[in-house]
């Protein structure tokens, strides 16, 4: 079981999605029925704005410059689950992206990128990108064909 805690740092979120917090969870469980997650995992996610996460960037990453999506990863055990760390998403840079297509379109592609670095993936490496590409093709196409 994975679930995600939810902070809106960014009021216009709610105007994409009016409830984050569920539109998440639902989406969590759908995967769940796709991936079974090793033991009960958590994570947080703060959906923000460019200026947050251009802050969070320079803090972290020594990047002075505005991102997509910044994830922190950490395996914390706490009691009976594990914290798995944290994703920061931009709400403008989704909302930019969403021109061209569908916001929550946008949006999930950035939440599983996001998710799939809290669980070890990465795209260092040119074989490293096209393994994590093709796994969030993956759950991207399976959790859009259920809608």
């Amino acid at each position: 079981m994975i679930k995600a805690n939810v902070l809106v740092d960014f009021p216009k979120w709610k105007k994409k999605i009016k409830n984050p917090e569920k539109y998440l969870s639902l989406k969590l469980k759908r995967l769940q029925k796709k991936i079974i997650f090793k033991k009960k995992q958590e994570f947080s996610i703060m959906l923000t704005n460019n200026y947050k996460i251009k802050k969070l960037n320079q803090k972290f990453r020594k990047k002075n410059k505005i991102t997509d999506v910044l994830s922190f990863p950490s395996k914390i055990l706490i009691k009976k689950y594990t914290y798995i760390g944290d994703i920061a998403i931009s709400f403008e840079f989704i909302n930019k992206r969403s021109n061209i297509s569908n916001f929550k379109y946008e949006f999930d592609k950035m939440w599983i990128h996001g998710l799939l670095h809290l669980l070890g993936y990465d795209h260092k490496k040119d074989k490293d990108y096209k393994k994590m590409y093709k796994k969030e093709n993956l759950i991207l196409n399976y959790l859009n064909t259920l809608n």
